[in-house]
């Protein structure tokens, strides 16, 4: 009986040594809570001040800055590690 071919089995190989984790960059952390902080302020100086300031003549669309400020802040928390 004829005896069947024996598999040749690569040799072992370990996978590569995963990096290690980096940490946030030095500016991420004081822009995240700088953009938030600065986006309250707008929407507090507008309510207050009835929509007047802080840039005059533009109405609700000072809310609007003050919104898309807080956002961004909140988006740079994705990157937080």
């Amino acid at each position: 009986m004829p005896e069947s071919r024996s598999r040749k089995k690569p040799a072992y190989t370990p996978p590569p040594e995963a990096k290690a984790e980096k940490g946030n960059p030095p500016w991420l952390v004081p822009t995240m809570v700088g953009l938030m902080l600065l986006g309250l302020a707008w929407v507090v100086v507008t309510y207050i001040t009835q929509t007047a300031w802080p840039i005059p003549n533009i109405g609700n669309y000072n809310l609007l800055i003050g919104f898309a400020l807080i956002i961004a802040g909140f988006g740079l928390t994705t990157r937080w590690r």
